[in-house]
C-alpha cells in the first residue's frame, strides 16, 4: 500500500510540476506587471471593503476563509519538513514561491469571482465552475470537482488532524485517538451549521491565531538577536548551494521549498477560488487582489516565523531523502511540529510545547473547516441543480471519520496522501488558469481603468469583453442591482 502511494506521489510531484508552478507564477508576475507590488495599497484597503449578504460573505470573511485553508499545518510541520529534507535554503524558495504565487493567486481568485453562480441561495464558485464556463470543458470541470472532493474530503484532512494529534501528544501526552474523536465532534458542530458559521468562526480565529503566533516568533528572534545575521546568511547561501554543508542538495532545497510553499500558501492549487467566489463584491478583481495578499500573510509572515524560530535556535535535522544526515541536532526525531516545539521550549522552557500544540490546533482545525467548504462546493457542483441533501450529510460524516483516522496514522503516510491531493489539484488548476489568461487579464485591465477614472469599479462583463460570466450579466447588469451594489460599497 505505502509503496503504491509513494510511487504515485513521486509521479505527481515530478520536476515538471515544480517547473510548471514556478513558471506560471513568473508568467503572471510579468503579465500583471508585478501586481503583487503595484497593488499593495489596495490589498490592505479592499480587505475591509464590502459587507456580507444573504448570498455571500464580506471580503474580510472570504479572506479569513481562504487564510484558514492556507494557514495550517504546512506553516508549522510543513516548514519543518522543508528544512529537514531540503536544508535551510528551502525557506528561500518558499519565499520565491510566495512572491510569484501571489500573482497566480490573484488570477485564480479573480476567475472564481467572474464565473461564480448562485446555487441554493448562496454564491458558489471555483475551478470547476470557471473550467466549465470559461473553457466550455464540462468533462474537465467534472474531473477537477471529483479530484477536489477526494483531496479535500478524504486525503488532506488527515494531514491536519495528524499534526494536531502529534502536537497534543508531545505537549500533554494525550492519546491520538482521544484527540481525533474530540476534533471530529467539534468539526461536526461547525460544519453542520453551514458556510455562514464557517465564515464567522474563521474571521475570529484566524487573525487571532496568526497574530499571536507571529508575536511569539518575534520574541524568540529578539532573545537571539545576535544570531539573526548568521541565520539570514545561512538561508541565502544554502538556497544557491554556496554553503559548503548544503552545497550538494541544491535540487532538494528548490524542490522542497516549492513543494511545501505550494502546500502552505496554496497559490495555483485551486483551493482559494472557492472562498473568493463566496465574497460579495462589486468587481471580481477586488477579491483577487485581497486573495493575492493572503499568500503573503501565509508564507512571508507565518511560515517565516516558524523557520526563524527553528533555525535561530538550531533545533532541526537535515537528512535529504536517500542520503546520509547532514545536520543531526535532534537525533532520531521525525520532522514535524516537534521541531517548532523544541525551538520555543529551548528559549521559553515549559511554554514551547503547549503553545505550539495549541497554535497548531487552531491553525490545522480551521484548515479542516476550509477543506470541508471546498469539498461541499465541488459536491454541489457535481449535484447540479438537484440538491441531494444525503450527499452533504455523507460528506460531513466521512470527513469526521477521516479526521479520526488521520489522527492515529503515521505522519509519513498522512503527508504523502496529502501531497497527492495537493499535486493532483495543482496540475488540473494551473493548466486551466493558463488557458483562461485572456479573460483574467481583461478583468484586471477593466478594474485599473475604472480606478484611473476615479470610480469605485463595478464589473460589466460585456464592456470588459468577458464572455459567459452569467451571474454578472444577468444580475449585476440590472440597473437596480448595480445601484444597490454601489450603495453597499459606499460609491
Amino acid at each position: 500500500m505505502e509503496q503504491v502511494v509513494t510511487w504515485l506521489n513521486d509521479l505527481i510531484w515530478s520536476k515538471a510540476l515544480i517547473y510548471l508552478c514556478l513558471g506560471t507564477g513568473l508568467f503572471y508576475t510579468i503579465a500583471t506587471r508585478f501586481l503583487q507590488v503595484r497593488q499593495m495599497k489596495d490589498m490592505i484597503v479592499l480587505m475591509f471593503d464590502g459587507k456580507s449578504s444573504d448570498a455571500g460573505v464580506s471580503s474580510f470573511q472570504a479572506l479569513s476563509m481562504a487564510l484558514s485553508g492556507r494557514v495550517g499545518t504546512g506553516n508549522i510541520a510543513g516548514v519543518a519538513t522543508a528544512i529537514a529534507y531540503g536544508g535551510p535554503g528551502a525557506i528561500f524558495w518558499m519565499w520565491v514561491m510566495a512572491f510569484l504565487g501571489s500573482a497566480s493567486g490573484f488570477i485564480e481568485a479573480t476567475l472564481g469571482q467572474v464565473y461564480k453562480t448562485k446555487q441554493n441561495g448562496q454564491f458558489r464558485g471555483g475551478p470547476a465552475y470557471y473550467i466549465e464556463k470559461g473553457l466550455k470543458a464540462k468533462w474537465y470541470a467534472v474531473l477537477f470537482a471529483v479530484v477536489t472532493v477526494i483531496a479535500t474530503g478524504f486525503l488532506l484532512p488527515g494531514v491536519q488532524a495528524n499534526s494536531i494529534a502529534s502536537g497534543m501528544k508531545n505537549a500533554f501526552g494525550v492519546s491520538p485517538w482521544i484527540t481525533g474523536i474530540i476534533l471530529a465532534l467539534i468539526l461536526g458542530s461547525i460544519i453542520f451549521g453551514g458556510v455562514k458559521r464557517i465564515a464567522n468562526v474563521a474571521q475570529i480565529v484566524v487573525p487571532f491565531m496568526a497574530l499571536g503566533y507571529i508575536l511569539v516568533a518575534l520574541l524568540i528572534v529578539f532573545l537571539n538577536i545576535s544570531e539573526v545575521p548568521a541565520m539570514i546568511a545561512l538561508i541565502f547561501k544554502s538556497a544557491f548551494g554556496v554553503e559548503a554543508a548544503f552545497g550538494g542538495i541544491l535540487g532538494s532545497a528548490i524542490m522542497w521549498g516549492v513543494k511545501r510553499g505550494i502546500y502552505s500558501n496554496e497559490a495555483g492549487q485551486g483551493t482559494a477560488p472557492h472562498a473568493a467566489a463566496a465574497a460579495e463584491v462589486s468587481h471580481p478583481a477586488k477579491q483577487g487582489i485581497v486573495q493575492a495578499f493572503s499568500v503573503y500573510i501565509d508564507t512571508l509572515f507565518v511560515c517565516s516565523a516558524t523557520a526563524f524560530m527553528i533555525l535561530i535556535t538550531g533545533m532541526y535535522n537535515v537528512t535529504p531523502e536517500g542520503a546520509a544526515p547532514i545536520v543531526s541536532s535532534l537525533g532520531n526525531v521525525e520532522p514535524g511540529p516537534i521541531y517548532t516545539q523544541l525551538a520555543v521550549e529551548s528559549v521559553l522552557p515549559g511554554f514551547g510545547s503547549p503553545f505550539i500544540a495549541i497554535a497548531l490546533f487552531f491553525f490545522a482545525f480551521t484548515t479542516i473547516m476550509a477543506y470541508y467548504y471546498m469539498a461541499e462546493t465541488n459536491l454541489t457542483y457535481l449535484n447540479g441543480k438537484v440538491r441531494r441533501v444525503w450527499t452533504e450529510y455523507a460528506l460531513k460524516l466521512l470527513m469526521m471519520v477521516m479526521v479520526v483516522y488521520g489522527s492515529v496514522k503515521s505522519a509519513g503516510l498522512a503527508w504523502t496522501l496529502g501531497d497527492i491531493g495537493v499535486g493532483s489539484m495543482a496540475w488540473l488548476n494551473v493548466i486551466a488558469i493558463l488557458l483562461l489568461t485572456k479573460p483574467a487579464l481583461r478583468v484586471l485591465k477593466d478594474y485599473e481603468k475604472q480606478k484611473r477614472e476615479g470610480k469605485d469599479p463595478v464589473f460589466d462583463p460585456v464592456k470588459a469583453g468577458v464572455k459567459h460570466a452569467d451571474f454578472w450579466e444577468k444580475e449585476y447588469r440590472n440597473p437596480e442591482m448595480v445601484e444597490v451594489k454601489q450603495r453597499k460599497s459606499g460609491a
